[in-house]
């Protein structure tokens, strides 16, 4: 075997590990994203602002290990960081067995929680890029984020099916050992070693933990982050105030194959140099997929067969906008880093996006006290928000500040 034949015979092996190991992450987080609202209920008593903020307080988590997971990815071995984190990942599933009704010790363990994940997530994200191509990349991260689409389709749905008998015990063991198999194949993952880089100037500058370049695409993908974040946490509630019930769960499903038949397009489109034009064309999608959402409740009061039309059109446009804007955002941001700094560039593009997801969480239960349908009108008005100031600007600042 010729010495590029075995280079592509490892970058593809380690590839597929990595694509098996984070769809298990993935699927293993969806089983408790539908569910965990339902759990908190029963076992706290709790009304559904308290519940958005003891969700937040898991992506609060991750929002503040981001910037340190980049960094420390940036200046040590990432392969080694990537399952340290995966190790404390998959440990943290245990601690559910364990919480019963004190919310305190369920808070705790969010927190936890949210630190391996931010860690895990972060390192992943950037040992992925580091193993594929530079002119594959567009490509690879869009197949690379099917599976995530994957495990969207099928962990809320299993989820919730899990407990439809109240079978919280179930619940936790599926992701438990979920996250167990993926961190053995985490472990078969080949990567070529790189230098550690010496830590040199002012080591606590703002500049080690965030691209400061990035900071208003981040703030974008921030405001997309708050519609998504209310949809993941509340979408099934929300459907079944309004008495679209039947089949409620399929509500993911429908999404990620709206995410993964963007994927066929969209990293493609990346790769030929159509960043911003991409990420505007999804944004687009997006709206209307939130607007869909926004008008479920008057939909449904007026015809129930049309909501249920309705809800699963809204599910499979959301998929398909956010899945043709998650590629192109991570681009953006690889392209406007150095390669040294491909950590701290994923780090704070995936800040902004926990950011938004708790923001979401928090603001979803605020604003429902009349009902969910006000928290998604107003996703549907950020989202519109959002649009205008990418293409009013952040697409022109990426275009000064592009390395490649």
């Amino acid at each position: 075997m010729t010495a590029a034949a075995h280079k592509e015979e490892l970058f593809t092996r380690s590839y597929i590990f990595m694509c098996f190991a984070n769809f298990l992450t993935a699927f293993s987080f969806f089983l408790l994203v539908p569910t965990l609202p339902f759990y908190i209920v029963d076992y706290f008593d709790v009304d559904s602002s308290m519940v958005g903020l003891l969700l937040a307080c898991y992506v609060v988590a991750v929002l503040c290990i981001r910037p340190f997971a980049g960094f420390i990815a940036d200046y040590f071995q990432r392969k080694k960081v990537y399952v340290t984190a995966y190790v404390l990942f998959a440990i943290s599933y245990t601690g559910y067995f364990f919480v019963g009704q004190s919310i305190v010790a369920f808070v705790l363990l969010r927190v936890l929680h949210g630190f391996a994940f931010g860690a895990l997530n972060t390192t992943g994200n950037t040992l992925v890029i580091d193993i594929m191509p530079s002119s594959r990349r567009g490509e690879g991260l869009g197949y690379f984020g099917v599976t995530n689409n994957l495990a969207m389709a099928f962990g809320p749905m299993a989820g919730l099916f899990i407990i439809s008998e109240g079978n919280y015990t179930l619940l936790f063991l599926a992701a438990l050992l979920s996250a167990a198999v993926g961190l053995l194949l985490a472990v078969l993952v080949k990567v070529k070693k790189r230098q550690s880089l010496a830590v040199g100037g002012k080591l606590l500058s703002i500049d080690r933990f965030f691209l400061l370049e990035g900071i208003p695409a981040s703030i974008a993908f921030f405001m997309l982050a708050i519609p998504y974040g209310m949809t993941s946490s509340y979408i099934a509630i929300y459907a079944e105030e309004v008495g679209v019930v039947n089949g409620a769960g399929l509500f993911f499903t429908v999404q990620a194959v709206g995410l993964i038949v963007s994927r066929l397009v969209s990293g493609k489109l990346v790769d030929k140099g159509l960043i911003t034009q991409t990420i505007v064309r999804g944004i687009a999608i997006a709206i209307a997929g939130v607007c869909g959402e926004a008008l479920l409740a008057l939909v449904a009061g007026f015809d129930t067969d049309m909501a249920y039309v309705l809800y699963f059109v809204s599910a499979f446009l959301l998929g398909y906008g956010f899945g043709t804007i998650f590629p192109a955002f991570n681009t953006l941001f690889i392209n406007m880093a150095s390669h040294s700094r491909r950590a701290t560039a994923n780090a704070t593009y995936l800040t902004g996006w926990d950011v938004g997801i708790g923001a979401g969480m928090l603001l979803g239960g605020a604003l429902s006290v009349n009902g969910f349908a006000d928290s998604f009108i107003f996703a549907a008005i950020l989202v519109v928000a959002a649009f205008i100031y990418f293409k009013s600007y952040v697409a022109g600042h990426f275009m000064r500040h592009r390395l490649r």
